[in-house]
């Protein structure tokens, strides 16, 4: 008998340490300035619940618009983004990204957490596809993530 494992295709999880406190880890998590130095080439956004921003990687090549959840300075920065159809008000069908920011030692201690590709609707195909392409995104990013605190962080 051959087992086949399949993959739940729901959730995105990321951790990882860095010697900066919340403080300074939730602006860079949660600033334009800061996010377009460690995951987008530009940012535009205000760190409000319910504020629409933009991420944007090349010269505009790429635009996501997204539209923060939830802030708790500095403890956690949420948004959704991957809106159907660029619909911002259909919040069900979107992915819902957040960072818990952990005091640990003296630092802190990052969660990344991504959710609702099932809630998407999409073929399984694109549902894997999807998964796939974010889970490889958040492997690249979040140690960026860490590279960029940790530089400014002693600065």
């Amino acid at each position: 008998m051959r087992r086949v494992t399949r993959m739940e295709y729901g959730t995105i999880e990321r951790e990882i340490h860095v010697d900066a406190s919340p403080e300074v880890a939730f602006e860079v998590v949660s600033r334009p300035e800061h996010i377009a130095q460690w995951w987008t080439d530009d940012a535009v956004l205000e760190a409000t619940p319910g504020a629409v921003g933009e991420l944007i990687w090349g010269d505009r090549a790429q635009v996501v618009r997204i539209v923060v959840e939830k802030t708790e300075p500095p403890r956690l920065f949420s948004f959704r983004w991957c809106h159907p159809d660029g619909d911002l008000e259909d919040s069900a069908a979107s992915l819902l990204v957040s960072f818990e920011l952990t005091p640990s030692g003296t630092g802190t201690t990052i969660r990344l957490t991504e959710t609702g590709f099932r809630e998407m609707g999409w073929e399984a195909a694109k549902l894997e596809e999807q998964y796939r392409d974010h889970s490889t995104g958040w492997d690249t990013f979040v140690p960026r993530l860490g590279d960029y605190l940790a530089l400014v962080s002693t600065r």
